[in-house]
């Protein structure tokens, strides 16, 4: 064996040097190893030829090195590259400026030194990697060709030397760098899809650093710009798919939208077919698919996907032997995804071998190991999960200290800080539940203050992190509770800013927010801060429609305020009405075009927050201004929370009153499940019996009480009210409670009742007033024969009643039957700011967005009503069936027909909560104009819940209990 391997070397040396760059090249085209095997005794060989002294001898050197550094990357071997940069220095140092090689040998042993750093962390090695790169880039001339190379390289270095350290610094620096080498390669030119990638690498890790989310956005592109240029048979396709992929999962872990995980799998099981086996990222791309296969387990519950990534990372590990760069790293992931199968299966050997890989791991990222705290983290994640299972007391003292270590090397701007303090913080908090030291809990809550904090946007995980900061200091009555309400609704604010406007993300909305908001305000009322109360509350609902309603503010007293607010307005106008009109248009061709507006968009409102008395322009509304809800009448929001339910009544110019409510939400709860059951069978029989009994119930657990405060605080009987329910009352007819007994009044005796969803929409609703033209526009639209649904008898006479009341004193135009489509009756509101509807309503409460009003070619939808752009609508009577009927998961959000009417600008609306019978609608549509039109000759939308009021007590006596009250009023 030995005389053939001799006789094999003795062949190799006598090969010429171009057989020598073939196997080279051909190992780089076929990925086999032999051929690199050979290359490197050759140049070893060729080496022997040039000894010291020898002028050829730094470029045998170099050939020799970048085979070396070539096996090193595919086999992952230390001594290779060890070896490569002793001969890269040896090279540097025969060479002497001005000779044009010492530059190149210089930028390749800091590629080198970069790759051993990347190995061993050694800082080192990366500073004289830098130092290497530096020197290179000073001995190049401006137009070499390896000058933006250079550029890419000292970028790289910069980034990691962030990474280890810390110093935003070196991350701008990066970022600079990378641009400047992105110039020096323009479109055409063969290595900008490296320097596509350069940059990319780069604002994705300032994203994970500051959380902005314009960076990530901007990695996305260049990552997709790098890919279009590295067609199937390009060498480092497989990088950018890889990249690509990387991103989409950071977006997708950020916002939570499923498409951008569904494409980073798909880019990953791409790449991973470039990959075949032998190929040197094979492993690197079996863990990432892996990763991602893992996330989607994760999301969706597919046991097949967590499988999966187990074999994956099985696989990989393979890949990885001991002394493999990267081995911790699989053996981190490995564990992860066993844990996840433990919580799944409950299989002990599953963590019981995540345990054992994420210990193999730590050992092998020792102290000044970039990633060690990743290991630290991940071990005590494991550890927590057995202490839950077996309750061994010195594995929770264990896993509290891991957190700690891993605590002291997150630094305050470390991405993962917030992490490692609710990991930290929860765990104390255990250890506080099972022992009982006060200390553990005040040093718990001392973690969790640091949240409030953050020097970066706030992530999905930061948002959950203060949510269950809050929940605890709830739950213990901790006088940080207020605090981290605050924090977490600060937090969610930030969340809803980064989605586009697209109903693909309201589900994203609705688990972010959750019983956010009314925990917060029962919080707020136990500490007594009644004013606290009203601004989280307000704060945390409907906030799909307050991030849209930003899109729609009146700019009046701006545009008055001298040329460059007036420039400001208009501006802000502009970019508002497209980002309006790119609502559920967030597709792929338009994203780049959508974020372009969004970073514009945001610009425009710094800088007008800049101007004098603008300062809180477009933040949410402190209680002196939330107190303008009740100018016209007192405002009542009705709170059901898992610890209390209260209400609070807004007065204007008055302190708030609490009114505690005597019944739990899960009464609440039961009572709206009853009364929603019931509303269903409707119209099918009598259930006035049934109904009564429940509007009792309403009224003396919940109405009763808060009227006794009315009288209490002065306000007349007669007056206007506005209910302002939350959680489960938003599906309760509060408005029509009563005793219903003779000689006792009911709700409706003593007050008239109106609704508004939060009370900045009744506020804004008060602030568009009329520009009163000199003529009023109305439209009355009846469709009674839809594309779909049974035929509506009386919409035709109800139009007709309608024009008899209404033509005498406005200009009238009628839209019936094959005129009533769906751009028919955009195309008229946009010439009339008054509106009656007649048709079918038809809800959606599990896509709210695709609730629709029934015209003859089909749906005319929330979201094309959320798109429009009608000029001073005024008020729409809604005739049709369930129109105040939203997303049944997520009640606090409104997503209902009547709520998309009153954010396109209609001040006042008249909706149904229920069914409404063809024949009603006739009758309370006449009734109701008749005492909307008074002797003035003009319309009043302020006059329109008086009148409805009025309509409903004159048919009493006329229609069943179910349809006097199914129509409410909504608005001013």
């Amino acid at each position: 064996m030995a005389d053939n391997v001799r006789e094999r070397r003795a062949v190799l040396q006598n090969c010429p040097y171009d057989f020598t760059t073939f196997l080279h090249q051909r190992f780089h085209q076929q990925g086999v190893p032999s051929d690199l095997d050979d290359a490197i005794e050759l140049y070893q060989a060729a080496l022997l030829l040039h000894p010291a002294g020898d002028p050829d001898r730094p470029a045998a050197l170099n050939n020799l090195c970048m085979s070396l550094q070539a096996r090193f990357q595919q086999r992952g071997f230390p001594s290779d590259l060890d070896d490569a940069i002793e001969l890269y220095r040896e090279a540097a140092l025969l060479l002497h400026p001005p000779d044009p090689n010492r530059s190149v040998i210089l930028n390749n042993l800091g590629v080198s030194l970069h790759s051993r750093f990347e190995q061993r962390s050694v800082p080192r090695d990366l500073d004289e990697a830098l130092e290497s790169h530096l020197t290179a880039l000073l001995l190049f001339p401006p137009d070499h060709d390896y000058r933006p190379a250079c550029l890419n390289h000292i970028a790289m270095g910069l980034r990691d030397r962030f990474k280890q350290r810390g110093d935003p610094s070196d991350l701008d620096k990066a970022i600079a760098l990378d641009q400047t080498a992105l110039f020096f390669r323009p479109s055409g030119h063969l290595e900008r899809s490296m320097s596509l990638n350069n940059l990319a690498l780069g604002l994705r890790a300032r994203f994970h650093q500051r959380g902005v989310p314009s960076d990530l956005d901007e990695s996305i592109e260049h990552n997709r710009d790098a890919l279009l240029l590295r067609p199937a048979s390009h060498p480092d396709r497989f990088a950018s798919l890889n990249n690509l992929a990387l991103s989409l999962l950071d977006r997708f872990h950020q916002r939570g939208v499923p498409s951008d995980l569904d494409e980073s799998i798909e880019h990953n099981r791409a790449g991973l077919l470039l990959c075949p086996p032998g190929h040197p990222d094979r492993s690197m791309s079996l863990d990432n698919l892996a990763f991602t296969l893992r996330d989607r387990f994760k999301q969706r519950g597919v046991p097949s996907d967590l499988d999966e990534a187990i074999k994956l990372h099985r696989d990989a590990l393979l890949l990885r032997p001991p002394g493999h760069s990267d081995r911790p790293g699989s053996l981190d992931n490995l564990a992860l995804s066993l844990l996840d199968r433990f919580h799944q299966r409950g299989v002990p050997s599953d963590l019981d071998e995540a345990i054992e890989h994420n210990r193999a791991a730590l050992l092998l990222r020792p102290l000044g190991h970039s990633d060690r705290s990743m290991s630290l983290n991940n071990l005590a994640a494991c550890l927590w999960e057995r202490f839950n299972e077996e309750g061994v007391p010195s594995e929770l003292d264990e896993v509290i200290e891991l957190h700690r270590d891993a605590l002291l090397l997150r630094r305050p701007g470390h991405s993962y800080r917030s992490m490692s303090l609710y990991n930290l913080a929860t765990c104390l908090w255990e250890r506080f539940e099972q022992e009982g030291v006060s200390s553990d809990l005040d040093e718990s809550f001392q973690l969790f203050l640091q949240l409030s904090h953050l020097s970066h946007a706030a992530s999905r995980t930061d948002l959950n992190a203060a949510k269950s900061w809050a929940a605890l200091a709830h739950q213990v009555n901790h006088p940080t509770a207020l605090v981290a309400y605050d924090t977490a609704l600060k937090f969610l604010d930030q969340q809803v800013a980064l989605l586009s406007s697209s109903s693909r993300h309201f589900n994203i909305i609705g688990e972010a927010i959750s019983s956010l908001a009314t925990d917060a305000f029962s919080c707020s009322v136990r500490y007594g801060a009644l004013t606290t109360a009203a601004e989280l509350v307000e704060q945390g609902r409907a906030v799909f429609w307050t991030q849209l309603a930003r899109f729609s503010t009146p700019l009046d007293e701006l545009s008055v305020s001298g040329d460059t607010s007036a420039a400001l307005a208009e501006e802000f106008r502009r970019l508002s009405f497209c980002l309006r009109n790119t609502f559920d248009q967030s597709t792929e061709d338009r994203s780049s075009q959508i974020r372009q507006l969004t970073i514009q968009w945001d610009d425009v409102v710094s800088r007008i927050r800049m101007l004098p008395d603008f300062s809180r322009f477009l933040l949410p509304l402190l209680f002196s201004d939330l107190q303008k809800a009740a100018e016209e009448g007192p405002a009542i929001i009705v709170n059901a929370s898992q610890y209390s339910c209260d209400a609070l009544i807004i007065l204007s110019g008055q302190d708030p009153v609490h009114v505690p409510l005597d019944i739990a939400q899960t009464e609440v709860s039961e009572l709206s499940s009853e009364f929603q059951f019931l509303s269903e069978q409707f119209g099918s029989s009598d259930h006035q019996y049934e109904l009564v009994g429940i509007l009792r119930k309403l009224w003396d657990c919940i109405v009763l009480p808060i009227v006794q405060a009315l009288m209490d605080s002065k306000v007349h009987p007669r007056s206007r009210i506005w209910w302002c329910p939350t959680a489960e009352f938003a599906l309760l007819p509060l408005h029509a409670a009563g005793p219903y007994e003779k000689n006792k009044d009911n709700l409706s005796h003593i007050f008239i009742s109106s609704y508004t969803p939060t009370l900045a929409t009744l506020i804004r609703a008060r602030q568009r007033v009329s520009r009163h033209a000199s003529t009023q526009h109305f439209v009355a639209i009846g469709q009674g024969k839809p594309d779909t649904g049974k035929e509506l008898q009386c919409v035709a006479p109800e139009l007709a009643v309608v024009a008899q009341r209404l033509e005498p004193v406005v200009s009238f135009t009628s839209l019936e039957d094959g005129d009533a489509t769906v751009q028919g009756a955009l195309d008229a509101l946009n010439h009339n700011q008054w509106l009656h509807l007649s048709c079918h309503g038809m809800p959606n409460r599990q896509q709210p967005f695709e609730s629709s009003f029934a015209m003859r070619d089909g749906p005319l939808m929330i979201k094309d009503i959320i798109r429009s752009n009608w000029q001073n609508p005024e008020f729409a009577f809604l005739s049709a069936c369930h129109t105040t009927v939203g997303d049944e998961k997520s009640l606090d959000e409104s997503i209902h027909l009547a709520a998309a009417m009153q954010f396109s600008g209609f001040r006042s609306v008249i909706g149904s909560m229920w069914s409404v019978n063809d024949d009603v609608a006739l009758q309370v549509a006449s009734a109701f104009y008749g005492y909307l039109v008074d002797g003035s000759g003009r319309l009043d939308c302020t006059r329109a819940a008086v009148a409805l009021h009025k309509a409903m007590k004159s048919l009493r006596k006329k229609i069943p209990l179910e349809q006097q009250i199914v129509f409410v009023h909504i608005g001013v």
